[in-house]
């Protein structure tokens, strides 16, 4: 009878933040003029990867494959989360909870492979340029996104099946903005052994080993660059990665703070504000830098309003 009812609960709640409601009201006004944000920076960065042809190639193929990540990963996230403020705090069944923790994963572990993807695309356009065009076909671009999709869901599917085949009793609360691997296993009253295995595994093979994948890019394209005689020659080979070398430390930076490197006095609100830094602040910040700091966008990006202003 006491197994039985270690295993009755079927929905979680969400805590949030639990703040005043006037901050709660403002919070809720902040995140959704971001995620609105959101959807039309990466929006118009699709937009102009598909309809310009100066524009297609495998470099803005992969950007444009990122912003679709990001895309899925605020939506997964944000509007949950912005009925959780309204509502201070709400439910979500164990089947839904399940569900955004799967698609929140897919997504981050895709940007993490497509991330060393592009950091592969930049190496071979910098140290090995005259065969570029021979080596990053379409066919390659796509297979390449295609695995990176393909190996990042199968992956976590089997860790969320190991999941829900823990038992969860007691406390159904998640003191957090969305179900997460740290507060689910706080409540589940079985062994957590083995999905403690599977993320170590899964650490190494869908973190670690991209996060070498992109040093070593890097390494040799700076090696490259510096062999390179003059300073406009350097300026204008660095440019071509600058971008991408920014959303890589934004992105692993966040992800390394928060699950790597956990300080062990962080509090539950500090938890939540870090989390905050990788389903809503790089999501924003990836279309930003892609479009100021790449002169091709911002170019196509003219010609698109001055289009519109003809019409």
């Amino acid at each position: 009878m006491q197994e039985i009812n270690q295993t009755v609960i079927t929905e979680f709640f969400l805590l949030g933040f639990q703040v005043s409601r006037g901050l709660r009201l403002f919070l809720f006004c902040l995140f959704l003029v971001v995620y609105c944000l959101i959807i039309c920076g990466n929006l118009l960065i699709i937009t102009l990867v598909s309809t310009s042809k100066n524009l297609h190639t495998p470099m803005y193929y992969f950007i444009s494959h990122l912003s679709i990540s990001d895309i899925l990963l605020s939506t997964d996230i944000v509007p949950n989360m912005l009925h959780i403020l309204l509502n201070n705090g709400g439910t979500m069944t164990f089947i839904g909870c399940m569900a955004q923790f799967y698609f929140f994963c897919t997504s981050e572990v895709f940007e993490c492979l497509l991330l060393a993807v592009m950091s592969y695309d930049r190496y071979v356009a910098i140290c090995n340029p005259l065969r570029y065009s021979s080596i990053m076909t379409s066919a390659h671009c796509e297979m390449l996104t295609t695995s990176c999709a393909l190996l990042g869901s199968s992956i976590i599917l089997i860790y969320i099946i190991t999941i829900t085949k823990l038992s969860f009793c007691g406390s159904n609360i998640i003191g957090h903005l969305f179900c997460d691997v740290v507060p689910l296993l706080k409540l589940a009253c079985s062994d957590t052994f083995i999905v403690q295995l599977e993320i170590y595994i899964q650490s190494i093979l869908l973190v670690f080993i991209p996060t070498i994948i992109i040093v070593v890019s890097y390494t040799y394209i700076v090696l490259a660059i510096l062999r390179i005689p003059s300073n406009t020659g350097r300026q204008k080979a660095f440019s071509t990665c600058s971008s991408h070398l920014i959303v890589v430390s934004i992105f692993y930076g966040t992800l390394f703070g928060v699950y790597v490197v956990p300080g062990k006095g962080q509090t539950v609100t500090m938890s939540k504000i870090l989390s905050l830094l990788y389903t809503v602040f790089t999501p924003l910040v990836n279309p930003i830098i892609y479009s100021l700091r790449n002169k091709n966008i911002t170019k196509a990006i003219k010609e698109t309003l001055r289009k519109c202003e003809i019409w």
